[in-house]
């Protein structure tokens, strides 16, 4: 035995001396674990604790602060892109533009909803919009807007005009039956820009309509990343490929309701699937109810979302019974409280003023314009955006709307749908069109064990969808002009659904080929964007 050993071995161990050493220095991370686990049983705690969900703006902040960096950058894409299609559209060249304008100034002025759907403005709007020769323009592809130095300086001399702006009569024109929610928040730019002329505030609207398209592009970056966890590469794909997207970008740049129900629908998607991930909590049942009730004061389409929201809540809720069924009565009692209140109150106001209880949608329950039966209502929407189906009455002749509506119109219809590209545009673009589609389904393909064991939350997506689109064919087969509410702007909601078959696409590629098709993808929505706005400024201004 060594000398070193012998004395080691010699010494009890009780008796050695112990010599005072500073503690040992923590493991890199373990400080911001601790506060994770921390941060962790917080939310724990109060997703046991009864009642209303505690601290949901503290949860909020909390979930702000950690959304992916990309996640901010296609909001950002998304608001930047409609900020320059609100600078080349003309003042009041966007759908209905002159009609939702109104609405917000009577609300501004006299506090009042409008009072009649009749195409009568106020007398300062009338003026600005024959000085812009807004007759001559609209439908007119081969009038462009206001050029000379003489038409400028009239539209000067009448913007700087003290005019009276308020309308007493109330009328709005196809925007008075709409709910005021948006309209309510446009006051807010409107009284900003009042120091300013009309165009001013048309201008300082629409940049608010844009920060919508910027919520549009965020909620459908976080859809795509519920529902597709797998890559994260994917997920940018998907939420550019939103924020990009030019029809989008028009409608976002526009004073249209139609940019704040994109937002809010991306946001109904998007909580439906974290859900579905990470199972329904009091808190996210709140957030559920909350888009409900914000996206039924916004406009009436989001009223086709409902039934399928409905849906998705008691999916979620019936499987959380399966762990607590108190905490599935409460997420399902808050979900569908919150969310029916402003239908309940919107109801009892129709009934104590002697209106049709369902408001404006009452003559879709009916077949009063027609006089059809539910098949012939059916026949209609069918044809309305499929081929037809052997023994169907012949509702559009010579048409095949898939394409003529809807494809088409989603390649490049802008403005009044009086901008539009030469016919060999549509032709070619059926060529990207048709790749897409192989690389979806073949994702479907190498995914399908996975999609086939979330059948439930994919059968909730389609509900969200066909009810929309029963929505907007019914309210086409009420009136009398075949194809009348055939804007593909209307099929917008869906938009995070073309997100997520972006991002779907670029995976169908293969792990190796996967972000180069992502890439491509990205690049080849951006050039889309880009010849839209190209066409829309030849179409005014060339």
């Amino acid at each position: 035995m060594s000398k070193r050993s012998a004395t080691r071995t010699s010494a009890p161990v009780k008796n050695r001396p112990r010599r005072s050493e500073p503690p040992p220095a923590p493991a890199v991370g373990a400080r911001s674990f601790t506060r994770g686990a921390r941060n962790a049983q917080r939310r724990a705690a109060r997703k046991r604790a009864p009642g209303a969900p505690q601290g949901l703006g503290r949860a909020v902040r909390s979930q702000l602060r950690h959304l992916p960096r990309a996640a901010w950058v296609c909001a950002l894409v998304a608001f930047l892109n409609a900020a320059c299609w609100s600078v080349i559209s003309p003042p009041f060249e966007n759908p209905d533009e002159p009609a939702h304008f109104a609405y917000v100034e009577r609300l501004a002025q006299t506090g009042k909803l409008p009072a009649s759907s009749a195409e009568s403005f106020p007398s300062a709007e009338y003026t600005v919009l024959n000085d812009l020769h807004y007759s001559q323009v609209r439908y007119h592809s081969e009038q462009g807007t206001i050029s000379s130095g003489a038409e400028q300086r009239q539209l000067e001399r009448d913007l700087a005009k003290p005019l009276a702006r308020s309308d007493e009569e109330g009328a709005t024109g196809v925007s008075a039956s709409q709910p005021p929610l948006y309209y309510a928040l446009e006051t807010i730019p409107y009284g900003l820009a009042s120091v300013g002329n009309m165009l001013d505030q048309v201008a300082l609207m629409r940049l608010f309509s844009a920060l919508m398209g910027g919520l549009t592009a965020l909620f459908a970056f976080l859809f795509v990343r519920e529902a597709l966890p797998g890559a994260r590469w994917a997920w940018t794909v998907g939420g550019l490929g939103v924020a990009l997207a030019p029809l989008l970008g028009q409608m976002s740049g526009a004073v249209n309701p139609d940019a704040m129900l994109f937002a809010v629908s991306a946001a109904l998607f998007y909580c439906l699937a974290r859900g579905f991930r990470r199972g329904i909590t009091p808190r996210l049942a709140v957030a559920i109810g909350a888009v409900l009730a914000v996206g039924v004061t916004t406009k009436l389409n989001f009223i086709g979302l409902v039934p399928g929201a409905i849906l998705g809540v008691l999916v979620l809720c019936a499987t959380e019974a399966r762990r607590s069924r108190r905490n599935a009565y409460r997420c399902l009692a808050l979900a569908l409280g919150i969310g029916a209140s402003p239908i309940l109150l919107y109801g009892m106001v129709n009934l104590l003023s002697g209106h049709p209880v369902g408001g404006a949608l009452s003559p879709l329950v009916g077949f009063s314009r027609r006089g059809g039966s539910i098949l012939d209502e059916i026949s209609y929407i069918w044809q309305f955006y499929l081929p037809r189906l052997p023994g169907m009455s012949h509702y559009f002749h010579g048409i095949l709307t898939t394409r003529a509506f809807w494809f088409d119109g989603l390649v490049g219809e802008y403005g009044w749908l009086d901008a539009t590209f030469p016919n060999w545009v549509y032709n070619v673009a059926l060529i990207p069109a048709g790749l897409l589609a192989v690389l979806f389904a073949r994702a479907l393909i190498m995914y399908r064990g996975a999609l086939a064991g979330r059948a439930l939350e994919l059968a909730v997506y389609l509900a969200l969808g066909l009810g929309l689109l029963i929505l907007i064919g019914a309210d086409d087969y009420v009136h009398n002009i075949p194809g009348e509410y055939d804007e593909p702007r209307y099929l917008l909601p869906m938009l995070v659904l073309w997100g997520a078959a972006l991002a779907l696409a670029a995976r169908g590629a293969g792990r190796r080929w996967g972000p180069i098709a992502g890439v491509a993808i990205v690049s080849l929505v951006l050039a889309h964007d880009i010849f839209s706005q190209l066409l829309v400024i030849s179409r005014y201004y060339g």
